[in-house]
C-alpha cells in the first residue's frame, strides 16, 4: 500500500484536526540508530525523534531487551493498586535525580496527564483555581492544559477549569523588550509578573507553571536566571513553581539535566514525559512530599507507571546515565548551532538560531520586514525530507524549524544533517 493510499483510509476515519507533517504524509515502519524507514522504502537521518521522544534513538538492545524480559513474566500489567518494583526503582531514581527535597512521584501516560496532575495538586494545595503561564506556552490537550497553553493555534477552547493569567518573557525574539540586556529583560518580565499578580488576579493564586525552553512554540526561551527572580515574587505570595520538563528533560538541553536548572532555582514540582520512555508512553509529576500528599480523596493510574512502560523507562534512564548522553548533547549541539549561525550568515531567510544542547531552532522569516514566513518553513521542512532529514516546525505563527535528534547522535551525521540542511535553503535562490 503506497502512502497515497494510507493517507486516504486516514482521512476517512480519523479527525481533521490531526495534524499531520508534509504535502505527502509518510508512515515510518522501521528504525535503527538515529535513522528510519519510510513505507515505501525511503531511509531518513530523523531529526525531531518523535517529538522529542525517541531520546535514545531506535532499536536498542539494552532497551528492548529489559521489556522483552518483562513480558516474559506474562505480567504486562497489574495496576497501582499493587506493587509495581520497577516503578518503584524508577520513582526513587528520578526523586534523587530531581534535586526536590524529599520529593516523591506520581506516573502517568503522557505528558498531558503530567500538567492535568500537577494542576490538581497545586489547586488542591493553595484551595484556588487561579493560575499564571506564559504567552507562547503549550502543556497539552486536555481541558485543563488547554486552558493554560498561551499559544491561539493550539487552544480550542476558551472554557476552563481554570482562572488563567498569562505573563511576558519566553519568547524573546518577538518580545516588545528584546533589544533590552538580559538583565534589563529579566527585570521587566519580572516587574510585569508582579503586576499581573497585583491587579489581574484575586492574589491567592495556586502556581505558575513554566517550560524551560518553551517547546511546540518553538524552542524560544528567557536568558538565563528569569525564572530565578520570578520564583523571588512567587515566593512572597506563596505561589508554587511548577516547571514543565515534558521536552527538556533527562539531559537533553546539555549543560543540565533538567532544563530549570540553567535558572538556579529548585521548582515545587516538575512533570516529565517523552524522552524517558524512548517511544513507550510515561509521563509524571516529581514534587516535594507536601504538596504531592496534599489530594484529600482517594486517586490512582490504571495504566500510569505500569510494568512495561517502567521498564522500559528504566532501561532508558539507565542507558543516557551510563553513556553520559547529556555530554554528547552538549557537543553535538554546539556543533549543530555553529552550523545553523554559519547558514544565517549567508541566508536572511533564517532570523533567528536558538535553543540549547540538542533542542535548537531556526526561525524563518521575510528578509525585508522579519515578518513570520509560514510558508518557506513549509518549503525547507519539505525540501530537507526530500534530502533525507526530518526535522519538525512549529512556533506560534508556524514559521519555525525545530530541531531535537535522538541524543546519541554522531559527529558524522550532525556534519550530514548541515550539508542537507543548507543545500535545502539553496533551493531559495
Amino acid at each position: 500500500m503506497t502512502h497515497a493510499e494510507l493517507w486516504e483510509r486516514h482521512k476517512a476515519v480519523m479527525p481533521d484536526w490531526l495534524s499531520l507533517y508534509y504535502e505527502q504524509p509518510i508512515e515510518i515502519v522501521k528504525g535503527s540508530g538515529r535513522r528510519v524507514t519510510d513505507g515505501e522504502g525511503k531511509e531518513y537521518l530523523d531529526f525531531f525523534a518523535g517529538i522529542l521522544t525517541n531520546a535514545i534513538g531506535y532499536d536498542i538492545a539494552e532497551i528492548s531487551d529489559a521489556v522483552r524480559a518483562q513480558l516474559e513474566t506474562g505480567i504486562a500489567h497489574t495496576s497501582t493498586v499493587y506493587l509495581i518494583r520497577r516503578q518503584i526503582e524508577l520513582a526513587e531514581k528520578i526523586a534523587e535525580l530531581s534535586g526536590i527535597p524529599d520529593a516523591k512521584v506520581f506516573f502517568t501516560n503522557s505528558g498531558t496527564e503530567a500538567n492535568e496532575a500537577a494542576l490538581l495538586l497545586a489547586t488542591q494545595k493553595r484551595r484556588s483555581n487561579q493560575v499564571l503561564a506564559l504567552r507562547n506556552s503549550y502543556h497539552g490537550r486536555a481541558f485543563g492544559t488547554v486552558a493554560i497553553t498561551g499559544n491561539r493555534g493550539w487552544s480550542a477552547s476558551s472554557l476552563s477549569p481554570v482562572n488563567v493569567q498569562y505573563v511576558q518573557g519566553a519568547y524573546r525574539y518577538r518580545s516588545p523588550f528584546k533589544d533590552l540586556p538580559d538583565a534589563e529583560y529579566i527585570k521587566v518580565c519580572t516587574d510585569d509578573l508582579r503586576e499581573v499578580i497585583q491587579t489581574t488576579t484575586a492574589g491567592d493564586v495556586a502556581c505558575m507553571i513554566v517550560e524551560p525552553i518553551q517547546g511546540v512554540g518553538g524552542f524560544s526561551s528567557p536568558p538565563d536566571g528569569l525564572y530565578a527572580a520570578f520564583k523571588e515574587v512567587l515566593d512572597e505570595f506563596g505561589i508554587l513553581l511548577i516547571s514543565d520538563e515534558v521536552q527538556t528533560g533527562w539531559g537533553r538541553t546539555g549543560d543540565n539535566f533538567w532544563g530549570i536548572q540553567a535558572h538556579n532555582v529548585v521548582p515545587d514540582a516538575m512533570t516529565f514525559a517523552k524522552g524517558l520512555g524512548n517511544g513507550f508512553a510515561i509521563g509524571g509529576v516529581v514534587a516535594r512530599a507536601e504538596l504531592m500528599d496534599s489530594l484529600s480523596a482517594n486517586s490512582l493510574s490504571t495504566f500510569g507507571g505500569n510494568p512495561i512502560s517502567t521498564t522500559a523507562a528504566k532501561a532508558t534512564l539507565d542507558y543516557l546515565l551510563d553513556k553520559d548522553l547529556q555530554a554528547n548533547a552538549a557537543k553535538r549541539g554546539a556543533q549543530l548551532m555553529d552550523g545553523l549561525r554559519g547558514i544565517s550568515e549567508e541566508f536572511p531567510e533564517l532570523g533567528d538560531v536558538r535553543g540549547k544542547g540538542l533542542m535548537l531552532a531556526a526561525e524563518i522569516v521575510t528578509p525585508d520586514d522579519n515578518k513570520p514566513d509560514a510558508a518557506t518553513t513549509a518549503k525547507l521542512q519539505q525540501e530537507t525530507k526530500n534530502r533525507g532529514l526530518l526535522i519538525g516546525k512549529g512556533g506560534l505563527y508556524g514559521n519555525v524549524l525545530r530541531m531535537a535528534p535522538p541524543m546519541t547522535l554522531t559527529e558524522e551525521e550532525t556534519t550530514e544533517a548541515l550539508e542537507i540542511i543548507r543545500d535545502s535553503f539553496n533551493t531559495l535562490r
